[in-house]
């Protein structure tokens, strides 16, 4: 018995548990990842705390597959067997030498192709299977949507190479261009299906590159809490630059007239980079204000390290400045202009 669903509703309802399930995987490493790692030569028993944290990351397919699930108000059994093919199909798990692996959160692109698919097939079945469900859909969905999800990965994972490699032609740009434009196309990319982490690991970004494209990932966070604030739960507003900015990855979608007090802020976030001359490293590059890896990677590599200055040039950078320019275009665009409404920021989680 198949179930019909409009097109606009399947599309909202994969994007929008993506994109939450996306941050609820990440947000334990983004305030504890750090903390843990400064903390642990002093608690050592703080290494089983690490390993869950990566452990978080990597189950990133699940909680997606899972909360796509929910969002097409499948059963307990169908929304769990999604899950499970998204995290098979999701690249995370590797196998080397007979031992399974976990590594990395996967390829978020992938993801969604797999839970489309696993989704439209359980929308298909319908309750068709009865009592034979649980004997059958998870069955089905790991061995046949997962698998062919899976068989997709390699070459769903030459999107993200072929966008890096575009990137990459920026870094021989005039420092202040580069800065600019680094930072707002790593400030879109985080609020698309694309992952800034692999961008920056795929083209080994580093300096000054890595630095404006951290800073542009922060102001988009801190101008997408700013702009929803008067609409959307603080815990909801804070999880923007606290854990990604992911989260609104389907207003983006739905509505990309939203992005344009965004790229301002990005711009302009990346000018003040290039003026500071911010650092980061490859890893660092894709992660903006989440877990202060970005902040503290910046004070690592600052002459002189964490000394008084230059932990008051990185809150300005990191912080301050992304705020501020948040303020300035929502009072342009939405006060002013009414090109844009905060009810456009509203997320519905």
């Amino acid at each position: 018995m198949e179930n019909k669903v409009s097109a606009k509703a399947f599309t909202m309802s994969v994007l929008n548990g993506t994109a939450v399930g996306a941050v609820v995987v990440l947000i334990p490493g983004a305030l504890l990842s750090e903390l843990v790692k400064a903390l642990m030569p002093f608690m050592p028993f703080l290494s089983t705390v690490s390993q869950g944290l990566s452990l978080s990351n990597s189950m990133m397919g699940l909680v997606c597959g899972t909360l796509v699930g929910l969002n097409f108000k499948f059963n307990p059994i169908q929304a769990a067997s999604l899950g499970l093919a998204t995290e098979f199909a999701s690249g995370a798990i590797k196998f080397k030498n007979g031992v399974l692996v976990l590594s990395g959160t996967g390829d978020i692109i992938n993801m969604m192709i797999t839970t489309s698919l696993g989704a439209a097939l359980i929308l298909f079945i319908g309750n068709s299977l009865k009592a034979y469900s649980i004997l059958l859909i998870p069955t089905i969905l790991l061995a046949f949507v997962g698998y062919i999800g899976v068989l997709l990965l390699p070459y769903v994972a030459k999107i993200t190479e072929i966008i890096g490699i575009g990137i990459e032609h920026l870094l021989n740009l005039q420092p202040l261009l580069m800065s600019i434009l680094l930072a707002i196309i790593f400030g879109i990319l985080i609020v698309s299906p694309i992952t800034t982490v692999g961008i920056g690991l795929a083209i080994s970004i580093s300096g000054l590159g890595s630095g404006a494209a951290n800073v542009g990932i922060c102001a988009t966070g801190f101008a997408f809490a700013i702009l929803g604030w008067s609409v959307n739960s603080k815990g909801t507003c804070l999880a923007h630059f606290l854990g990604s900015p992911k989260i609104s990855m389907p207003l983006a979608v739905k509505n990309p007239k939203i992005l344009i007090p965004i790229i301002c802020s990005d711009a302009c976030s990346g000018a003040v980079a290039c003026l500071f001359n911010v650092q980061g490293t490859p890893m660092s590059a894709g992660f903006g204000f989440s877990g202060l890896v970005g902040p503290i990677n910046n004070l690592n590599l600052m002459p002189g390290g964490w000394n008084t200055m230059n932990i008051l040039i990185t809150t300005l950078v990191y912080a301050i400045a992304p705020i501020i320019f948040g303020f300035i275009f929502k009072i342009i665009f939405v006060d002013k202009m009414h090109l844009i409404t905060a009810e456009d920021y509203r997320l519905n989680i």
